[in-house]
């Protein structure tokens, strides 16, 4: 595991997403998306900030480590939460996500 403890993280119900694609998860009320880009695991708030789309329907390019909501195209750094094109007005909140053996942990 990594330097922080697992107990500064929560576990949550779900899957881990396969290579190149996204899920989302619950942390309390909080949904969350999670993307899986070459085996390394980003996390960060599922609600676009544009019109309230899903990012997690939305589609990964792995190669610019970016999400695209698949309502009106706005795209999102999955590694800070960042707007990297469209209309979005602001970024999205970014959390630290860990997957191992099949269990998702995320410090929310």
């Amino acid at each position: 595991m990594s330097e922080q403890s697992a107990t500064d993280y929560t576990q949550v119900e779900g899957t881990p997403p396969d290579q190149d694609e996204l899920t989302s998860v619950f942390v309390g009320q909080n949904r969350i998306a999670i993307a899986n880009t070459g085996g390394s695991y980003y996390a960060f708030d599922d609600t676009c900030t544009h019109m309230g789309c899903s990012l997690s329907d939305g589609d990964v390019d792995a190669d610019d480590v970016t999400v695209t909501c698949p309502c009106h195209m706005g795209q999102y750094d999955m590694r800070t939460g960042e707007v990297v094109g469209g209309p979005p007005p602001a970024g999205v909140k970014t959390y630290p996500v860990q997957v191992e053996d099949g269990t998702i942990r995320i410090k929310a």
